[in-house]
This record gives structure tokens, sequence and C-alpha cells, in this order.
């Protein structure tokens, strides 16, 4: 977190963090822009004085945003890099050259923008409706912070949705969609068609869209958009993909078909075979961002580029002995990737799942795909009010897995420490894998002592 913060810096930033959380929470999606526009355009709009690379999907987008950032900063532009949901922090959203915000910077622009957020609450409330949400203040904030940087580059990743996402005030010159699948249904609409229909919203005049591989109607609509607005598309399996890949210590080992050119042995710190298909995207976006596709990268800084990266809360290794992993993972499309990473990357002896899921999703086929890959479930909550109550989730799970295995333990520390022990039952060789949330991953970094980001 660029270093140890003083006391009084600290309390002033948990206290900004307490009067920005007080706000309209995230999920909470107002079907607008003209409120964070509004404030942006008082700011002689920010969102201008930089290029922006814009990143949608449903799963994906934040390692493919750290991708991207990664390798444009190996290119040696200054960048900004937003993505949500945070998993300690909120500094860690905003990061300038690949690191949060620094403290101070942060309170200076808070303390700039906070008497002009308030004008345009009064005038909303005025006119009978609410206060900016927490997410449009923090896009307001991420994009005064990449200006006053100021940055070359921001690498953006849209909250939810796409068309009234915050994010989209500002025009990105590359789009980037990776792949779509349901999620968000009671924002977004009941099918991936009407997920679709807001997600191609990013997609701007002349933009170059890249797209990771989708489903048919998917890409009928992401056509349908670039004709309307004159864009054009590059899609995975057909412009760009991977032509080779292999297990690799700590990661993977890939070789890419860009849209310009060849890239061989590529070393991907990231597990999974989703997370090669994220790199290709990365890849193919910033051939789009700094030659139009019709120039090949320097192999050896895309090289560099991808061996710096790294995606917290990804299937990411917190401790060893035994091994314990963490995966954001939530909802059926991340879990489907992560039981397929799961048994690509990690042989273990015995693997328990640790799982806490929110109320709201569909913990059912969540723990459905989950169930092959594992040999038992702890089921308990994790720190958020939506999470489900672990009696309820775990009923679902036994009706899955069976009831011999699955085990309820409502405190999260407890349900590591139990899983553990299940873990390690028949000798070494075991591991625990925490998902469900992003909340449950942060919940068990922070448990662990693991707080960078």
């Amino acid at each position: 977190m660029n270093g140890p913060v003083d006391s009084g810096l600290a309390a002033r930033i948990a206290e900004i963090e307490r009067e920005i959380l007080s706000r309209a929470p995230e999920h909470d999606i107002v079907p607008t822009l003209d409120r964070v526009a509004a404030v942006l355009d008082m700011l002689d709009r920010p969102q201008d004085t930089f290029r922006v690379v814009h990143i949608t999907g449903t799963n994906g987008k934040t390692s493919t945003t750290r991708i991207v950032e990664a390798l444009l900063r190996e290119h040696g532009l200054r960048t900004g890099r937003f993505t949500s949901p945070h998993l300690h922090s909120m500094r860690e959203r905003i990061c300038v050259d690949g690191h949060p915000v620094a403290a101070e910077v942060l309170v200076e622009t808070w303390d700039e923008l906070r008497p002009i957020i308030a004008l345009q609450d009064a005038a909303s409330q005025a006119a009978g409706g609410p206060r900016l949400t927490f997410f449009e203040v923090l896009v307001v904030l991420a994009y005064a912070v990449f200006a006053d940087a100021p940055v070359d580059v921001a690498v953006v990743e849209v909250g939810m949705g796409g068309r009234w996402d915050a994010t989209n005030v500002a025009a990105g010159e590359v789009a980037v969609i990776t792949p779509v699948d349901i999620d968000h249904t009671h924002f977004l609409g009941p099918d991936i068609e009407s997920i679709a229909a807001e997600k191609v919203g990013i997609i701007k005049p002349g933009a170059a869209v890249v797209t990771g591989e989708q489903a048919p109607e998917v890409m009928d609509l992401i056509d349908q958009r670039c004709e309307q607005v004159g864009a054009r598309r590059y899609a995975a399996g057909l412009d760009f993909g991977i032509t080779s890949r292999e297990v690799a210590l700590g990661g993977q080992l890939v070789s890419l078909r860009g849209i310009a050119d060849r890239y061989d042995d590529l070393f991907v710190p990231l597990h999974g075979p989703h997370q090669g298909d994220n790199a290709a995207l990365a890849v193919a976006a910033v051939e789009m961002f700094l030659g139009a596709g019709e120039r090949r990268l320097d192999v050896d800084t895309v090289r560099a580029g991808l061996a710096a990266v790294t995606s917290p809360g990804r299937l990411e290794i917190v401790r060893r002995s035994p091994t314990i992993l963490v995966d954001a993972a939530h909802n059926p499309h991340g879990m489907a990737a992560l039981r397929d990473a799961l048994a690509d990357a990690f042989s273990f002896a015995r693997l328990v799942a640790v799982v806490a899921i929110f109320a709201d999703k569909d913990a059912g086929a969540m723990l459905d795909l989950l169930e092959p890959a594992v040999d038992h479930v702890v089921v308990t909550r994790n720190s958020s009010p939506r999470s489900a109550d672990p009696a309820e989730l775990g009923a679902t799970a036994a009706e899955i897995f069976g009831a011999d295995r699955v085990s309820v333990i409502p405190s999260l520390p407890d349900a590591i420490e139990a899983a553990v022990t299940i873990a390690e039952s028949e000798g070494l060789g075991g591991g625990v894998v925490a998902t469900g949330s992003v909340v449950t991953a942060a919940d068990v970094r922070l448990l662990l002592g693991v707080t960078d980001s």
C-alpha cells in the first residue's frame, strides 16, 4: 500500500471511507449517468485528459484489467487502474503505476471534490432524486486522481453492466468484453441477452472492440452495437487466441496468436485455463491500443509485463503446509472456472472447500459445479450482511454433496480450522480452497495475515 501510513492519516482515510460508505451501496445500481457526469463537468471533465481502455464482462474483468495495465506500464506508459470490488481497502480500486493511490493524494483529492459532490447531491435531492451512490463517488475520485497524476492511460473495469455504469462517462478507445454469462439478474435482466445488451453499452463510436469467446446470441449483440457506432470487432478464436498452453510452476506457459503477430513462450503467473484466455485477451487489447493491431509488440516487453502480473484473491495461495487457496468465484460461471483450474493446476490428496455465498446468488448451481472438485465442503458465513445463512446453505450443500461430506460452521475462523483438520485427516498432501464471494476471499486473506493487493 505504498508503505506505512501514519496514524493521523490512517484515521483520516478511515473517516473518508465511512463517509463514502454511508451512501447507497455499489450493488444498488441507478440507471442514469446524469449525476456523475454533472460532477465531472464541474471538474472540467478530467476523464477526457487521458486515454481509456474500458473492460466489461461477467467474470475475468479484474484479472484482465490488471494484465492490460501491467503490459501498458511495461511499455513505458504511466497508467491508472480502476477495479472493483476491493479486498481490504478502497485505495486498492484506484491505482497509479500499479500502486494504490497514496493516502495523502486520496485525502487531498477528496477534500477538493467533497464540496462539488455536495452541490450535486443537493441539486439531485431538490429534484426528488438521490445523492450520488458509493460507486459513483469512487469513479469521480478515480478520474480526478488519474487526471492530476497525470496518467497516459486508464484501464477501467466496469462495476456492473456497462451502459449505465458510472465508469461509462469516459470514452474508451478500446472496449474489452470478457465472457458474458448470467449474473446480477435482478439489476441487468433475467437472461444472457438482457445482460449482454447492458454490457455492449461501453462500445463507443469508432472504438476497437476486443472480445473473449461468447455465446452466439452475445456475439450477435456485440456485432449489432459495433455496426451501430462504427466500431471494429476482434474476437477470441477468430482473430486471436492461445495456440499452446502448459501448466508451469507458479502458473502457466502459453503461446499466443495475436491480432498483429505471434508471441511464443509467455509465462503467466496465474492458475487456470481461464487466466490464459484473459492473457490472450489482454495482449490483443494492448495490440489495438498501441498499434491499431497492425504492429507487433516487442515480445520481451510482453514477457516482462505478463511475468509481473498479480491478481489477488483469484486462485491465490495464501498459506502453505497445508496449502490454503482463496478464490473470488461468486457466480456459476466463476465457479466453473475455479473447478477447471483446480483440476488443471493442483493435485491434492484431499481437498476441502470453505464456502460462504451471498444470499441473492444461485448457491445451488455454484455448489453443483464445485462438487466434483472437492472431497468435503465446510459451509460458513463471511463478514457481509448479504452472506447466506449457513444452515440454509448447508441444507442446499447436503442435497448436492450428501450430508456426510458437509459441515456447517458459522464462524469463519472455526470453519478454516475445521477444513484444515479434515484436509489433513488422511495424512499430508491435503488442501483447502475458500470461495463463494470476493468478501469470503478477502476475509480469509485477512485472517491469515495477507493484506497486499
